[in-house]
């Protein structure tokens, strides 16, 4: 006697149709409940670079190498730390008094280093700094 009734050729079968459902629902939700409103979170006005000639009035030169090296109007500063380059600065601007500081550095200088010009500058009692750029046409 074969009370075994089962077919084994029958495979359960997956009806896809409620899940496309329940996924066209879902998917309404979210595109009715996302808000589309494009937030900005800082103004940046990046600055140009314009061909204009130097002010005649006496400048101290700071060039920044991309390795973090300084030099002062040409000259190597030993950089122990920020108060040897603030010493150097400090000396340069009490020999030419009212002088501005032109500070080039290098395109891949790290911006740590550029801070750190800034801040000796700062300690040296420079007041006015100046960025140079290369005019690129």
């Amino acid at each position: 006697m074969n009370f075994d009734h089962r077919h084994h050729d029958d495979e359960p079968e997956v009806n896809l149709i409620p899940l496309i459902d329940v996924l066209l629902v879902i998917l309404i939700f979210l595109a009715a409940s996302t808000s589309f409103t494009r937030t900005r979170q800082l103004q940046v006005a990046l600055p140009q670079a314009q061909a204009e000639a130097l002010d005649a009035r006496p400048a101290l030169t700071l060039a920044i190498s991309q390795d973090g090296q300084f030099a002062l109007d040409g000259h190597y500063i030993e950089q122990g730390n920020g108060q040897s380059l603030a010493q150097a600065l400090r000396a340069a601007a009490a020999a030419q008094p009212g002088a501005a500081l032109n500070i080039d550095a290098d395109g891949r200088t790290p911006h740590a280093t550029v801070v750190q010009a800034l801040e000796a500058a700062r300690v040296a009692g420079i007041g006015q700094i100046h960025f140079l750029t290369q005019f690129q046409p």
